[in-house]
């Protein structure tokens, strides 16, 4: 496909076309491989995601309790094996998480230079985050403040941005409207033609939205416990949970299917065929396009650090549940050694180890690497995820059997209804994730192992 730029005298006709919500946020970089966004699809699943946020606060507002995770959940009102399992499951999942973001940030450096090889990129990283896990934990807290305020600041920026560029406000003046949702198109087939591979397409960005919200309702165990009146804070946070979801990224994917093409030449699927400057987000070929000097490297300079301070976050928590799992006698004792600052430092580097298999992208390539991340780690999510809500259905029968079902703090409206739908959704995405291999020329052992 070749890249179109819009042209003013189409703005009449493009405000008056309104492709189905669903479709506005698909991305394509060619007939083979789909560039959809993390956030594609996300509409679907942040209802489950907000199911699964809705029944472990109902658990952790009933039990409070401080250091504890959702295996803790897990043990005491399911299964005790199911816990161990669960426990593990996190740790690997927050640990493929930090070379998901490693990676992620190796192939946005690319879109400045290719000159220097990948592998020094994820070494420099690796040793950052390693050397901020163990040695200056201390100001933990307040580096991701900071950083957390930084890309709250920078997305508003960037949904602001988007809406002037939407109505012609850029340097050159093209009012862009929904000109992209008419061409190329906002819906691309994915592995078919006609509708079956509009429908596949769908699927398949549904799949991978998940890799935005994995691991994000469990926060809410470890803050419970240690957070001040928690059965009052811990139900309110819930009910604000859903809304900054869609505010973020339904919007922030609204304003990507308008200001950069599916078939932009620079999306990510261009990386691995050495295309110059490729490997920028979205909402960096959008400034770019819309010929806007400097805010793009200064945007890729945000999601490179970004993506660093996510890494940063992955191996504290990593390192912590692997402690977390020493302490209650389900890993090695020798998880639980501490350094004088109290830093688990070998539970740090172990977490880092198996995060070296981000090294993989320097012989297959930084995008065909985070690709199997993706998918590696949505899955593990989305188990998870499953296992959450199994232990919350057996936590409302003891509470039923007991008597004392309506005492509960907080309650959440059509349960178990919702809970039930959420865990059929997630089973489904969990069976039918890496249906791709399957396509004629398309297996490969690899990928087959990602899926």
């Amino acid at each position: 496909m070749s890249y179109r730029a819009p042209k003013k005298d189409l703005v009449a006709e493009e405000i008056s076309t309104k492709p189905s919500h669903d479709a506005q946020m698909y991305e394509k970089y060619d007939a083979e491989k789909v560039d959809e966004g993390p956030q594609a699809f996300e509409g679907q699943l942040i209802e489950a995601d907000h199911y699964g946020m809705n029944a472990l606060a109902e658990m952790v507002t009933y039990v409070p309790i401080p250091g504890v995770s959702v295996p803790y959940y897990i043990n005491r009102f399911f299964e005790p094996s199911l816990a161990f399992a669960s426990g593990w499951n996190y740790w690997y999942t927050y640990a493929m998480l930090v070379a998901a973001e490693i990676s992620a940030a190796a192939t946005v450096i690319q879109y400045w230079t290719t000159a220097v090889p990948v592998a020094v990129w994820i070494t420099i990283i690796l040793i950052v985050v390693v050397f901020l896990n163990i040695f200056v934990v201390s100001i933990y807290g307040e580096a991701e403040f900071w950083f957390a305020s930084i890309k709250l600041i920078t997305i508003l920026g960037l949904i602001i941005l988007g809406v002037v560029i939407f109505f012609g406000g850029a340097p050159d003046h093209t009012r862009l409207g929904f000109y992209y949702w008419q061409t190329p198109g906002a819906f691309v087939s994915y592995k078919a033609q006609g509708s079956t591979g509009r429908f596949l397409a769908f699927w398949t960005a549904l799949v991978r939205s998940g890799f935005a919200f994995i691991t994000s309702p469990e926060l809410v165990a470890i803050t419970a416990g240690e957070s001040q009146a928690p059965r009052r804070n811990i139900p309110k946070a819930s009910r604000r949970f859903v809304y900054r979801l869609m505010f973020f990224y339904v919007l922030g994917s609204l304003v990507i299917s308008v200001i950069v093409a599916s078939n932009d030449p620079n999306l990510l699927q261009a990386v691995s065929s050495g295309v110059s400057n490729a490997g920028a987000s979205p909402f960096v070929l959008g400034i770019q396009n819309a010929g806007i000097p400097v805010l793009n490297h200064i945007i890729n300079a945000v999601i490179v650090t970004s993506a660093t301070s996510a890494a940063n976050s992955f191996v504290y928590a990593a390192s912590r549940n692997l402690y977390s799992l020493a302490i209650s006698h389900q890993a090695p004792a020798i998880f639980r050694t501490c350094n004088k600052q109290g830093v688990p430092w070998i539970a740090v580097l172990f977490s880092c180890l198996l995060s070296c298999l981000v090294y993989m992208s320097v012989s297959e390539g930084s995008s065909t690497v985070f690709e199997w991340f993706l998918n590696l780690t949505t899955i593990s999510g989305f188990i998870a995820w499953c296992t959450l809500l199994m232990a919350y259905l057996r936590f409302r029968k003891a509470l039923i059997y007991n008597n004392i079902y309506e005492a509960r703090p907080y309650k959440t409206r059509f349960q178990p209804y919702t809970t039930w739908a959420a865990l059929f959704i997630l089973v489904l995405l969990s069976l039918t994730n890496g249906f791709q291999v399957f396509f004629p020329d398309s297996f490969s052992a690899a990928s087959f192992l990602a899926a």
